[in-house]
């Protein structure tokens, strides 16, 4: 007997179906393509602005997503010689146990499953934020979802429990755009030092067609990634002792894979590990940052900052396949800094790094 454990296979639409039904235009395509070159430039030392991957831990509903991106374009614009800002638009959740996986996978929050829904919801609010002139970003956690949204996105992530994942290397050896590796949940950074060498070689995995087959994806290795310092089990690694010894680990892999240079760029990840899971100890994080800038450091290129209409999280409970009833604009995943602490934020920034860019 196979598949004993398997209750039901839900067929999925192609992407083509689905990138039909819900299209991009040339213009959008274009921004798409111009903001990848951007923050490869960012990360490579061609354009000296920083990088700020800013928004929700992750996105449940696509309404509030909506108002929170219109708020951080109009954010986004003040401070856009110095800083160029993606929206973090994460649609799916690894979890340590159990937990809710995100709007693709759960997007009635009610653990019935509409995945059909939730790619369709996740192509239609990327749309609309890449249509403000707002680049998205997100974190990949499969070799499937990818051809329904990823034409959509400037910027990915692999995050630290996936990072030293074969797959997930093989996956960014393919995609078109800058990928950052998380340092692992212990905090050990050569995992995700490990992993960009790894994903700038050629590859092959399974996957699927634009036309929904099953198939053979053979890459050709991405030179876009580069390294995030998320802290872990160990506490925090964005302070100057931590940045010089990511630094060095980066060139001495250099030395030894000439033929596969990595870039050397460091972005720091103001949550999880490194503000002890505190959304508020954020800001001492992105100071310590901005701080290491303005005394000269050139390794550092960005910052990820968990950001929400509303600042905290709130509980997230199902029962019997109802969804509980929520606050709005505050994170049912990790806890978030409010967009009015946002803004204070990058516009302390914008002038903090006056004399750096």
């Amino acid at each position: 007997m196979s598949n004993v454990n398997i209750e039901t296979i839900m067929p999925l639409p192609s992407p083509n179906d689905i990138l039909l039904e819900i299209p991009i235009s040339k213009n959008t395509s274009d921004f798409v393509q111009k903001t990848r070159q951007d923050i490869l430039k960012i990360l490579r030392g061609e354009d000296k602005r920083l990088l700020f991957i800013v928004g929700p831990c992750s996105i449940h509903d696509v309404d509030q997503a909506l108002v929170y991106a219109k708020e951080l374009k109009h954010i986004s614009d003040m401070v856009k010689d110095r800083i160029l800002v993606v929206m973090r638009t994460y649609f799916l959740k690894p979890r340590t146990t159990v937990g809710w996986k995100g709007l693709i996978h759960d997007p009635k929050l009610n653990e019935t499953y509409d995945v059909i829904m939730g790619i369709k919801l996740a192509r239609k609010l990327l749309n609309e934020i890449n249509k403000l002139e707002l680049p998205c970003g997100y974190e990949m956690l499969d070799t499937i979802t990818p051809q329904y949204i990823a034409d959509l996105m400037s910027w990915g992530a692999i995050g630290a429990r996936t990072t030293e994942s074969q797959i997930h290397r093989e996956l960014v050896s393919g995609v078109s755009m800058p990928v950052g590796f998380k340092n692992g949940t212990g905090g050990t950074i050569k995992i995700a030092v490990d992993a960009m060498v790894s994903a700038s070689y050629p590859h092959c995995f399974p996957g699927i067609t634009m036309d929904g087959k099953p198939a053979i994806c053979k890459t050709s290795g991405n030179s876009g990634t580069h390294l995030i310092l998320r802290g872990g089990a160990r506490g925090s690694n964005y302070s100057p002792p931590f940045i010089t010894t990511a630094e060095l680990l980066i060139k001495s892999t250099n030395k030894s894979e000439p033929k596969h240079l990595v870039n050397e760029a460091i972005m720091v990840d103001c949550s999880h590990g490194n503000s002890n899971k505190n959304h508020e100890n954020q800001e001492i994080v992105l100071g310590s940052i901005l701080a290491q800038k303005m005394a000269g450091n050139s390794s550092i290129k960005g910052v990820m900052i968990e950001s929400n209409i509303r600042e905290g999280k709130q509980p997230f409970n199902v029962t019997n396949n109802v969804a509980p009833t929520l606050k709005y604009g505050i994170s049912i995943t990790d806890s978030c800094i409010s967009l009015d602490k946002t803004r204070i934020l990058l516009m302390d920034a914008y002038v903090k790094l006056k004399d750096v860019v």
